[in-house]
């Protein structure tokens, strides 16, 4: 079954609340936003007039929605700002395990303090890289 295209939403009009609590959407005088009259959640109008997005959400990905004409069909998030926190913990624990046999393969050697410091430069490099994406 082929997804249906998107209609652009009219925003003088009542719509189904897409949470699916058997709401009616009713639009907010003077904004480009709806509000549900029975969960109490606002949506505002996204992507010139074609996508709802939930404004009040305690979900990590913002929840957007498309109106189909007759129900609401959501809009998944890309698969990659998903995977990227996975893609970073995946490298640091590479990055760790290949610093660990350096260590340990030269444990006797003079310069395992360089090898200590350069490693907890790259955790620091990648933790900074993971708390900008998480902002």
């Amino acid at each position: 079954m082929q997804p249906q295209k998107p209609h652009k939403i009219d925003l003088s009009a009542e719509y189904p609340c897409p949470c699916r609590r058997h709401g009616q959407l009713k639009p907010i005088t003077l904004t480009e936003a709806f509000g549900c009259d029975r969960c109490q959640q606002i949506f505002v109008v996204q992507e010139n007039g074609y996508a709802l997005e939930q404004l009040s959400s305690h979900y990590p990905y913002k929840k957007v929605w498309r109106w189909t004409g007759r129900q609401w069909s959501m809009v998944h998030p890309s698969l990659a700002r998903g995977y990227l926190p996975a893609l970073m913990v995946i490298i640091l624990l590479g990055l760790a395990f290949l610093l660990l046999i350096t260590i340990l393969q030269s444990i006797l050697s003079s310069d395992v303090a360089f090898r200590i410091i350069a490693a907890l430069v790259i955790v620091m490099l990648v933790l900074m890289l993971w708390t900008a994406y998480r902002q």
